[in-house]
């Protein structure tokens, strides 16, 4: 069976003492001390706001499962489902399933530190810096497809290095399977695969050798069976994912590529980028790191891409902690290692780990719910995401206050429309304690819930419709009845929102839906 050759002898690794490996013993005690603190941060602040616009469109996507929805995959819709049962519908039971997934991402990223030869010290200062940057911290409080995202690049990270490192061509299958885990929640796991082939095909003759043989076009078949439900799904519907992206980049896309670097950066964390520039030198010049010379061209070739396609810059983060990883040796090397690469003194080391603690702090007051509500307008210029977790019961109050003004014997012909997902999601999530009925939406999946039946000719309780003026247009004699207030003069896309009574439609439902459909 050819299963290929050694590169970390071809890349001249060192041999470290305490693993016939020759990799250092795994640092469990403090490495999961560290994920341990972040995980029980992350778990007490968890419910202090409440649900995001994204986590409520999860949450009634979760309750019509499916093998894809117009705008993603299944998985994530599937984690919020999973998650409120097994620990509660409530903010801090949907969140439990993203605080393990990224407690477990900062254990990963020191193993990455352990895969490039750092000892104890390297991996602990790994799992630290990942534990305190701001998107991790992000990424941790709120259930978004960008969590597991992060979660599962980063297994692929590892799995590739320890690929790279032993040249063992069957670690091909263990990527093709977790690959195909990463194509049910997102599509955009497509794109580290076009940075990473290319890198490690120029990577020189140790990292070409991988390349040979069945085991990757057996590891790319293999994660395409476990896609083939969500392709399938896709190609019947006429890949309406497609259309989203488009969308996406034509509305967002020159801003995303002006801010991209800054944000590689603050995303990161500034304290952190000389560890970071730490690791390109080292994959760069490195001999006893050159078969992980691919790791940083692939994050290069990465972050071009998502330039060229106008996406959002968070999108290149797990490959950033991986680059983060090649530079922990290095710099605890100097710190801590005394006779590896130098020595350092207690007073720099104190002062890194003041630094870091600075640095997890700042970052959470950005990112978590530290402030008070009221406070939010602080931190959400630089992290709009934290305003909009606030205010949701308070528009689904207006929205009742809107559906009392329906006179009670109309009632059984009315429909309560909202024009985002957002909307939608709280008065799914919401409405019943309100006595509101069923809501309506046109955007993304909720319309492919709909449509209301043409017996409900009306009145209708409309919500925010000024983004939308074709919204608007479809219902007649319309009137302010109600204003969403989210009570702690927090400026987010719901305060001040209108809540409209119109007295009907312009047309029946099943012949104005198509025409209320909208992405965006």
């Amino acid at each position: 069976m050819d299963t290929g050759g050694r590169a970390s002898v071809a890349g001249g690794t060192e041999p470290r003492s305490g693993s016939a490996t020759g990799l250092a013993r795994f640092a469990v005690g403090p490495v999961l001390g560290v994920a341990a603190a972040f995980g029980v941060l992350q778990a007490g602040l968890a419910g202090r706001y409440g649900f995001h616009r994204d986590e409520l469109y999860f949450m009634a996507a979760g309750r019509h499962l499916a093998w894809g929805y117009v705008d993603q995959p299944p998985l994530t819709p599937l984690l919020a489902r999973l998650s409120t049962a097994a620990f509660g519908d409530g903010p801090a039971g949907l969140r439990a399933v993203v605080v393990l997934l990224c407690a477990a991402t900062v254990v990963l990223i020191a193993f990455a530190a352990r895969e490039l030869g750092a000892g104890r010290a390297g991996q602990v200062l790994a799992a630290a810096g990942a534990a305190v940057s701001a998107m991790v911290l992000a990424l941790g409080h709120v259930l978004s497809t960008a969590s597991f995202d992060l979660f599962v690049w980063t297994v692929l990270g590892v799995l590739v290095l320890r690929l790279l490192r032993t040249g063992e061509r069957r670690w091909w299958l263990a990527i093709g399977a977790v690959t195909g885990i990463a194509l049910l929640n997102k599509d955009l796991v497509l794109l580290l695969a076009a940075s990473l082939l290319p890198a490690v095909a120029c990577g020189g003759p140790g990292a070409r050798a991988v390349l040979r043989g069945w085991w990757l076009p057996a590891g790319a078949l293999l994660a395409l069976l476990v896609a083939a439900p969500n392709l399938y799904w896709q190609a019947a519907h006429g890949w309406p994912q497609l259309t989203v992206a488009s969308g996406i980049s034509d509305q967002d896309g020159l801003t995303n590529r002006l801010t991209f670097v800054p944000m590689q950066l603050v995303y990161l964390s500034p304290v952190l980028i000389p560890v970071w520039l730490a690791g390109f030198r080292r994959l760069r010049d490195d001999r006893r790191v050159s078969w992980a010379r691919p790791l940083g061209h692939a994050y290069l070739v990465l972050c071009a891409l998502v330039l060229v396609l106008g996406g959002k810059p968070y999108y290149a983060l797990p490959p950033l902690l991986l680059v983060l990883a090649a530079g922990c040796r290095p710099v605890a090397a100097q710190l801590w290692e005394r006779g590896e690469d130098g020595g350092g003194t207690r007073r720099t080391r104190v002062r890194l780990v003041g630094l870091l603690l600075v640095a997890g702090a700042v970052n959470s007051l950005i990112t978590l719910p530290v402030l008070a509500p009221r406070q939010l307008s602080v931190v959400s210029a630089l992290y709009p995401e934290s305003a909009e977790q606030v205010g949701w019961p308070e528009l689904t109050a207006a929205v009742a206050a809107g559906w009392a003004a329906v006179p009670p014997e109309q009632r059984g012909r009315a429909v309560v429309f909202a024009t985002d997902y957002g909307e939608a999601g709280a008065l799914a999530r919401y409405g019943a304690d309100y006595g509101l009925p069923t809501a309506y939406s046109g955007h993304m999946s909720f319309y492919d819930w709909g449509p209301p039946p043409d017996s409900a000719t009306g009145p209708v309780v409309l919500v925010h419709p000024a983004p939308y003026p074709e919204v608007e247009r479809a219902f007649t004699d319309c009137r302010q009845v109600a204003e969403v207030d989210n009570g702690h003069r927090l400026a987010n896309e719901e305060q001040h929102a209108p809540v409209l009574l119109c007295a009907g439609t312009v047309a029946p439902w099943s012949g104005l839906w198509p025409r209320l459909r909208h992405f965006y």
